[in-house]
């Protein structure tokens, strides 16, 4: 009678009773059965005398073991036929159970049957189809979900090449800027030293001119200074003599005394005081220049940097459901925030607002510009806004800086921004979508009224902390918040 599955006996055949694999160094035992070598070698270990078959126990006095050459070559050939095929010949195709081909399946198991499970108690009520059509359908839902995959990485290669092509954009642009400053600078530095230099030749003139003025009023004084004393010493002569001699030539004494009345050497001329202070005051207005250059350049390289590098770029936000407090009611889509009246059963988590009404998004924020839209409709309370990653869920927690908030806010009809004290916002009416924008690289945001293109408040540059920063929403009684697309 032939085997009900030759492959399956086939395989029996060709494998080690020890090891249960394929033989390797088959070796045959004297009441023929056969073992790997390396299995009835590590079988005997220890044993010089009266070992055994481990298959059948028949007992011999010695070790005997004889190489199979011909087993070592079937199993070889058996070997490559398993791996040329991909998987096991014995198996194909049969019911494990009753060994009849699987030519049917079963949608509500989602097996594979052979005709004789069909007809079995498991399967009577479930619905069965050919095999070659379940394969036909399964095919045709590969098919669409490959169509879709393949329609995802081309999105996703698209968007690969735009980015990189933006990115190329931007650094030519940034490459542009810089010649641009490099050249404006080296100009500037031109300016600067053209101006060092004529104020110190226009000051070394100056220098020359009053040092010339100086040495002739000394020379002048030192002249003076010399003929006093030459008279001095006359005079002085003059009143030790006799009275006959001093009364002669007394008109003519008296005379050469009369011209000792110093006259003031000429003081600096008021043209060069003129030209001095006029010099000066070229200084002083080119010292006032530089600084206020000074004082605007951080802010027009930035107002540059804007518009070289572009405009921030929209995020795609979505909430984040293990950080909504268990009143707030999310969308399917997460995109949507609402607050609920009655207190959901979540669990308290770590991550869970247990006693605000706040969600934050999914995403964070490190580096680079983004900006995202809220819908705020007309709730009678909300809060839009950033928050860190690290800021505290639990217990009642302030919408300020101090603790990580960065927010405007409406409550009670008035819109307001969240600093220390609280800053009113007078505006003519509540907006009906805000546009965040976070700078992460100055550590800024900037709220702005989407539907009017009009700034509403700006948190200064250094506000925000270099850590990583997520949206951040609050929803009170009655009110709702949607992410724009």
């Amino acid at each position: 009678m032939a085997a009900a599955n030759p492959a399956k006996t086939l395989q029996d055949e060709l494998t080690c009773s020890i090891c249960l694999e394929y033989f390797k160094d088959p070796v045959s035992l004297d009441c023929d059965h056969n073992f790997c070598r390396a299995c009835i070698t590590q079988c005997w270990e220890g044993l010089a005398t009266n070992v055994s078959c481990p298959q059948c126990r028949v007992t011999f006095p010695q070790k005997n073991l004889r190489l199979n050459r011909q087993l070592r070559n079937v199993v070889e050939a058996a070997r490559e036929l398993r791996l040329s095929s991909g998987r096991e010949p014995e198996t194909e195709g049969l019911c494990e159970k009753h060994k009849e081909p699987l030519k049917l399946f079963c949608k509500e198991d989602e097996i594979p049957i052979c005709l004789v499970c069909d007809r079995s108690k498991k399967h009577r009520d479930h619905t069965v189809i050919p095999a070659e059509e379940a394969a036909e359908e399964f095919k045709e839902k590969i098919q669409a979900h490959l169509k879709m995959l393949r329609e995802e990485r081309e999105k996703l290669l698209g968007l690969k090449v735009r980015e990189e092509k933006r990115s190329l954009e931007y650094l030519k642009q940034a490459q542009t800027e810089r010649q641009k400053i490099i050249s404006e600078f080296q100009q500037l530095r031109q300016f600067l030293e053209e101006q060092e230099r004529l104020l110190l030749a226009q000051l070394e003139k100056l220098d020359k001119e009053i040092v010339k003025i100086q040495n002739e009023s000394v020379s002048e004084v030192s002249e003076e200074i010399s003929r006093l004393g030459n008279l001095i010493s006359e005079m002085e002569g003059k009143c030790q003599k006799p009275v006959t001699e001093l009364l002669q030539d007394v008109r003519s004494t008296w005379s050469r005394s009369g011209k000792g009345k110093f006259q003031q050497p000429e003081e600096i001329s008021p043209k060069l005081e003129l030209r001095l202070s006029d010099l000066s005051q070229k200084t002083v207005a080119l010292m006032e220049t530089l600084r206020k250059f000074k004082d605007t350049l951080p802010s027009a390289l930035e107002t540059k940097r804007g518009e070289s590098l572009g405009t921030f770029r929209q995020a795609h936000v979505t909430l984040d459901p293990d950080t909504a407090h268990p009143h707030l009611v999310l969308s399917e889509d997460r995109k949507s925030v609402k607050w609920g009246d009655t207190r959901q059963n979540l669990p308290n988590n770590a991550e869970r607002f247990d006693c605000w009404a706040c969600v934050l998004g999914c995403e964070g924020f490190t580096l680079g510009r983004h900006c995202w839209k809220v819908e705020v409709g007309d709730g009678a309370g909300w809060a839009v806004g950033v928050a860190r990653e690290s800021v505290g869920r639990k217990g009642w927690i302030s919408h300020r800086p101090e603790v990580g908030i960065w927010t405007v806010e409406l409550w009670e009809g008035q819109l307001r921004a969240f600093t220390s004290p609280v800053t009113p916002l007078p505006l003519s009416r509540a907006p009906s979508r805000i546009r965040v924008c976070l700078d992460c690289d100055r550590g800024q945001v900037t709220f702005i009224d989407a539907g009017a293109e009009a700034p509403i408040f700006t948190f200064p540059p250094g506000s925000i902390p270099g850590e990583r920063i997520r949206p951040w929403l609050w929803v009170w009684l009655g009110s709702g918040l949607s992410l724009c697309p």
